[in-house]
């Protein structure tokens, strides 16, 4: 009796645990899918210039994926068009925190630097995507010689 008594407690057990499981991963799956529906959303925004509301969806996005380095990339494209220097850098630096190598944002934080004359962090961050470059390298090496003819000035 007291075996059958451990064995339906045992049962009642791995159903709670089941049923804990299956309710988080409902419930993770769900943020997971509202975070990429915020982004794609965010995406369309920006495509239509519409960049007050494609900013809000970026934003919705960062904080069900604070690591979605993507979203602070087209937050800085965003204040870039709305001419916000400060927090299209700010955008940039969490980018190129959260990803060292994100080109794009390498690229993007140079020509700021470059101008706002700010030649040698320019250089730096040139330099460093060169070194691990993919798909921006023709467009980098291009900037490298601006920012050498703007240090021999």
């Amino acid at each position: 009796r007291n075996d059958r008594a451990n064995l339906e407690l045992q049962i009642m057990k791995n159903k709670f645990s089941n049923t804990t499981l299956f309710l988080f991963l409902l419930l993770f799956n769900g943020q997971l899918s509202a975070s990429n529906e915020y982004f794609n959303e965010g995406i369309n925004f920006y495509k239509q210039k519409e960049f007050e509301k494609a900013k809000f969806k970026f934003e919705q996005d960062i904080v069900y994926n604070p690591k979605n380095e993507n979203s602070y990339l087209y937050l800085s494209k965003i204040f870039r068009e709305q001419k916000e220097k400060e927090l299209e850098e700010k955008n940039l630096n969490t980018v190129i925190m959260l990803n060292p190598k994100n080109e794009e944002a390498n690229y993007n934080l140079a020509k700021l630097k470059l101008e706002q004359s700010d030649f040698k962090k320019s250089k730096k961050l040139i330099d460093q995507l060169i070194v691990f470059c993919k798909t921006f390298c023709q467009k980098s090496e291009k900037l490298k010689v601006e920012i050498e003819k703007s240090l021999k000035k």
